[in-house]
């Protein structure tokens, strides 16, 4: 029997959006992590916001949303306010009664800045690790380094000459290098930076992420300027954080087989199973390569590969939608963190199957 085609726009639905998600769709298991992580900042969010006035955007609504906006790649804020006025699916990730209404995009933008006054991505960040730790998945003694190029929103047409150039320059002996003398106008933090030779140069900030070998989850991120030695001082100071002193291994590419970075890694307890550079003197001898775990460190090393994979075609820090370092930096530990919540869920599903 065919089917009636009536308009239904004025029945009432008895169905909540919890009975509507079905019980094994991802996100159940990235909301249950990312409300308990939201929990432990309950008072983090309570100093950020006056007992007076009006309610604001309730903070973890807020994070929740910029979390979908990772994680199912929406390129704007405008476009996730729409996406937010229909789609259950959302509402019900971020905490919205189906009749409620939605924030205006301008007040969900003042709203983020606030955050980033309080270190929140970071705070967000360490409470999924604290959860990965409880379920025995981190290595503290084993990682792995890399640094990746993320693209500003900016164009080369505004990267122009400084109407003051400093006296000294940031070369060698001082002299004046292009970086001295001109600069983005769009966003002064970004960088005109290739990463290879025969590269082209874009302006850009440079992205770096420390991974625990066991999982391959990356429990540190940093956004430095655009220069090649910004590389090696993150990965130094990410890897100072996390061993603690008690030493450990790291892995990295050619591009760490240097001086100052094996020579600091060393100072720190952390044996550097760094690729062997061939096309001059490497730093890494028989010493280091004679060992067994030299060899697992270098092929570990590649799933490091996998999270600047995942944080370009799906998190959007292919092309960065913000300007500013501290904003991109936040972005890039809210988009780390997205990769954990997704890496975890799929762990803990391999684990129940197995």
């Amino acid at each position: 029997m065919r089917g009636s085609d009536y308009n239904q726009s004025a029945m009432f639905s008895y169905l909540s959006p919890e009975e509507r998600i079905p019980e094994d769709h991802p996100l159940r298991a990235i909301c249950e992590m990312s409300n308990r992580a939201l929990r432990e900042l309950s008072g983090r969010f309570a100093k950020m916001y006056s007992g007076l006035g009006r309610a604001s955007v309730a903070p973890e609504q807020l994070l929740r949303a910029l979390l979908l906006q990772v994680l199912y790649s929406i390129r704007s804020e405008r476009m996730l306010i729409e996406q937010l006025q229909y789609n259950l699916l959302y509402r019900w990730f971020v905490g919205l009664n189906v009749d409620e209404a939605i924030w205006d995009r301008t007040v969900f933008s003042k709203n983020r800045d606030r955050m980033l006054e309080g270190n929140i991505a970071q705070g967000f960040f360490e409470a999924i690790l604290r959860q990965a730790g409880e379920m025995k998945l981190l290595s503290d003694e084993h990682f792995t380094v890399d640094g990746t190029l993320l693209e500003a929103w900016a164009s080369q047409k505004s990267f122009q000459k400084k109407e003051v150039p400093p006296e000294e320059g940031s070369g060698s002996r001082g002299e004046l290098l292009l970086r001295d003398t001109h600069e983005c106008k769009t966003d002064p933090d970004a960088r005109l930076y290739r990463k290879s030779a025969g590269g082209a140069f874009q302006l850009c900030h440079m992205a770096h992420v420390l991974m625990e070998n066991r999982t391959g989850l990356p429990v540190a991120g940093r956004v430095t300027e655009a220069i090649t030695a910004g590389e090696w001082d993150a990965a130094i100071e990410m890897l100072e954080a996390a061993t603690g002193g008690k030493g450990g291994t790291v892995g990295a590419d050619a591009g760490y087989d240097c001086c100052k970075f094996v020579t600091a890694a060393r100072a720190i307890h952390v044996t550097p199973h760094v690729t062997q550079h061939t096309k001059r003197t490497s730093m890494i001898d028989g010493r280091t390569t004679r060992h067994g775990g030299y060899q697992v460190s270098l092929k570990k090393r590649k799933q490091i590969e996998q999270i600047f994979g995942w944080l370009k075609t799906i998190g959007g820090m292919r092309k960065l939608r913000h300007r500013g370092r501290p904003l991109v930096q936040w972005m890039f530990t809210l988009a780390l963190s997205a990769y954990n919540l997704v890496r975890l869920r799929t762990i803990t599903l391999q684990s129940a199957k197995a």
